[in-house]
């Protein structure tokens, strides 16, 4: 499957839709660590993989029942990045998957 498709008749909320389709897609088709590592690095700078990653280890340090403020100072974070991975945390979006 092509990663990028055109339909200049949809609107711009279902093309984005579209795209985040088309990205989890690509991602699923990794069939081990070896190949999801080389299509995150392909599609993310290495500014952003470390950004994805302090917030997965955000969440992981909050189950754990590590204060924010303590998360913030070990991760070098600010205090609005720590909140905002609880928020996610408390609405369920983290899951472990392992």
């Amino acid at each position: 499957m092509p990663l990028v498709t055109s339909n200049s008749a949809l609107p711009a909320a279902t093309k984005a839709q579209q795209r985040h389709a088309q990205l989890v897609e690509h991602l699923c088709a990794a069939a081990n660590a070896a190949q999801m590592s080389q299509a995150l690095e392909a599609l993310l700078t290495p500014s952003e993989l470390l950004s994805i990653a302090t917030r997965l280890e955000i969440a992981r340090l909050l189950k754990a029942g590590i204060t924010q403020r303590e998360i913030a100072k070990q991760l070098g974070v600010g205090i609005a990045t720590v909140t905002r991975g609880s928020r996610e945390l408390k609405a369920g979006k983290f899951k472990d998957h392992s």
